[in-house]
């Protein structure tokens, strides 16, 4: 897939997850970088190949195009199965998405660039009480996920093996990180981000690894 196209930005979340399955999946593309901070999401270009102006998009070779992190994530997994990124046991499957919705549905949309943006160009407000709105949203989030994970035992989100759970994890850990949360209430979501982490598929794909991360924060 030497042909096919990532739309991204080095911090975006979403963004973050995608290099990480593509990694696991050691699926190369060629990367297109969309400057965020500098509304290139809604240049008339961008706009044409997703008319939504968010990252990343995924684009194939034959011009097939998705948008969404999880939709283009599932597509490569049924496209290219090993190694799969979803439990076997149809339960597990079923936690799986559990805490990855929690996190791309319910966390990540309120603490997304769009959202800050918008706090403080229509509504007035500082970076502080941003940087706050941030965690309040992560720390309402992380108490059902640090439950599922507790009750699960192993080395990553769901047992032992790597999955959806936790491509969506790390990338959310990073940003409480980010936003100064107090990770501490949070053993075990601390845990399975580091065991992530170890995993070079994980690190690579970091956003400080990212060749486009000294253009802009």
């Amino acid at each position: 897939m030497t042909d096919s196209v990532l739309s991204e930005y080095w911090r975006s979340s979403a963004s973050y997850r995608v290099r990480i399955a593509l990694n696991l999946k050691e699926i190369t593309a060629r990367r297109a970088f969309v400057h965020l901070r500098e509304d290139a999401q809604h240049d008339a270009a961008f706009r044409a190949l997703n008319p939504a102006g968010l990252v990343p998009v995924w684009r194939d070779p034959d011009g097939f195009t998705l948008s969404q992190s999880l939709a283009i994530i599932e597509y490569l997994d049924e496209a290219y199965p090993d190694p799969p990124l979803m439990p076997a046991d149809l339960r597990l499957r079923a936690v799986c998405r559990e805490i990855a919705y929690t996190i791309a549905c319910d966390i990540h949309p309120l603490g997304n660039v769009g959202v800050l943006e918008t706090l403080a160009k229509d509504y007035g407000v500082d970076s502080g009480a941003r940087v706050a709105w941030a965690r309040r949203w992560i720390a309402r989030g992380f108490p059902s996920i640090e439950a599922r994970l507790t009750a699960i035992a192993g080395r990553h989100a769901i047992g032992d093996q790597i999955t959806l759970a936790d491509i969506c994890l790390t990338p959310q850990v990073y940003n409480a990180r980010r936003f100064g949360l107090d990770l501490s209430p949070y053993p075990r979501i601390v845990d399975v981000d580091a065991a992530a982490r170890e995993v070079a598929a994980f690190a690579s794909a970091a956003p400080e690894h990212q060749p486009d991360a000294d253009k802009t924060i």
